[in-house]
């Protein structure tokens, strides 16, 4: 769902987003590397700090949630009811929960047991992702059932690996399973939840404020030692419905002072928001598991929020109020076609491992070089991408 008020365009949402997809290519490209300085990397579940690429997810949730308040206007604008958006958010939301589910299950593979190599499984995962849910507006000319038979296709490929699939360890191989939901089934469950909140209560903004807390209280139970109480969890820690949220309450913000043009009352209320929430995620640091991502804790998430906020602020004004975009221009279309960007790896290392280019020298992947290497394969990755959207093949969902 793209975000457009009127005839304004947001332009700044779009390149954040696109900055955060070309980080988390790089960053995730770190296992190709050796010798990567410990404050890029990910801290372990049990210590207490946070790296620069524990602060990536978080920044992409709260973009999710930015985008939101945009996505309904607009449909709203064109007079669709709730029971029509939630069909829609229904069908992206599956979408990412089915992709996510494959990719993490790709990750405990064993090619032991398969008839296939797991390389080779990857690329027909996705090749089945773009069968499926390819954007064919372009490709109206083929016809509808040429357009329903390359979708079907897709699922029986899919069906095709998850009847092959073996994962685990010898000799106790096993079915694919929710080992967890990956990154964009987080997304997808985050999405999904708090796209209802805001159908039914978005027209209220202290509402959106409420959710924003119930969900910080809910994480904050999931660590919660002092009864015999359960956890409870919405499907995924509470911590990834809040990041989501508060991008909806700064993306209502933004929504409202544009529309009455006063701006400056949003980078205050932005400004007031990443103050306090940063603060409190330092209040929480001695109390519910001190900062870590792996373990989503209370004071890592809150940290990351006002992180996110704070940079978005710093984008909104550079690009929108002082209107300078040129630097942005190299990764622009990452910011568009971010799906396709996260799915495009999936397809290039196993092509690199099968061709034998993916394992370079160390004199290449160690150090500084490494990091140059990580940061050219995100544009190399934008690169193909770019192309693809010339080709007018993109991911839409």
């Amino acid at each position: 769902m793209q975000q457009n008020l009127g005839s304004k365009r947001i332009v700044s949402i779009d390149i954040f987003r696109a900055l955060v997809m070309f980080l988390m290519i790089f960053v995730n490209d770190f296992w190709t590397l050796s010798g990567v300085p410990e404050w890029l990397q990910h801290k372990d579940a049990f210590e207490d700090g946070i790296g620069f690429s524990d602060v990536i997810f978080p920044a992409f949730l709260f973009i999710v949630g930015l985008s939101i308040p945009f996505a309904i206007k607009s449909r709203r604008d064109k007079l669709q009811s709730n029971t029509t958006i939630l069909k829609h958010v229904f069908k992206r939301a599956f979408a990412l929960i089915i992709m996510g589910f494959f990719m993490v299950n790709f990750e405990n593979i064993n090619s032991e047991g398969m008839i296939i190599n797991k390389d080779l499984w990857e690329i027909i995962m996705v090749f089945a992702i773009f069968l499926v849910w390819l954007n064919y507006k372009p490709f109206k000319f083929l016809g509808k059932k040429s357009i329903a038979l390359f979708q079907s296709t897709g699922i029986v490929l899919f069906v095709f690996l998850a009847l092959i699939y073996q994962g685990g360890l010898v000799p106790n191989l096993g079915w694919m399973k929710v080992y967890w939901w990956g990154i964009l089934g987080l997304i997808g469950w985050a999405y999904f939840f708090n796209v209802i909140i805001y159908l039914y209560l978005g027209a209220k903004f202290f509402a959106l404020v409420i959710a924003f807390i119930v969900f910080q209280l809910l994480n904050v139970q999931e660590f919660f030692s002092a009864t015999q109480i359960t956890p409870f969890k919405l499907i995924v820690s509470a911590s990834m419905h809040a990041s989501v949220c508060a991008g909806m309450i700064i993306g209502r913000m933004l929504l409202n002072y544009q529309k009455i043009n006063k701006t400056y009352l949003f980078i205050i209320g932005s400004i007031i928001f990443t103050f306090v929430i940063i603060v409190y995620g330092f209040a929480l640091r001695p109390y519910w598991g001190g900062f870590s991502k792996i373990r989503a804790t209370p004071s890592w998430i809150s940290v990351c929020i006002g992180i996110s906020a704070l940079s978005f602020l710093i984008i909104y004004i550079i690009v929108d109020k002082f209107n300078f975009r040129i630097w942005a221009k190299p990764i622009k279309i990452a910011g568009t076609n971010t799906l396709t960007c996260y799915v495009m790896p999936y397809l290039v290392y196993p092509i690199m491992i099968m061709t034998g280019t993916l394992y370079l020298p160390e004199s290449i992947i160690n150090g500084n070089k490494g990091l140059l290497k990580s940061l050219l394969f995100s544009f190399v990755i934008i690169g193909i991408v770019w192309i693809l959207n010339k080709l007018k093949i993109k991911l839409k969902i």
